[in-house]
């Protein structure tokens, strides 16, 4: 499957995924806007500030979790060159 996908949207480098596209730049966008309304919400409805990080965090491993996987399937690899 990969070496049928000639067109990487992100460069791994090592645990890190790299934008080299438009659309690797429209979903880090997309996974940074999604962050930001992800902790609107949750201080709109917490009481203290532990209560707000907590909920983030937890959301947020939820979030990264998905743009990681999005991002291995169409990354580039630095041993790919």
């Amino acid at each position: 499957m990969r070496s049928i996908m000639k067109f990487y949207w992100f460069k791994r480098s090592g645990l890190f995924f790299y934008p080299i596209s438009i659309f690797g730049w429209l979903i880090t966008l997309l996974t940074i806007a999604l962050s930001i309304y992800i902790f609107i919400q949750i201080d709109a409805e917490s009481h203290s500030v532990s209560d707000t990080l907590i909920n983030f965090a937890y959301n947020m491993l939820f979030v990264l979790c998905g743009y990681s996987i999005i991002a291995y399937l169409a990354s580039k690899s630095s041993k790919d060159k």
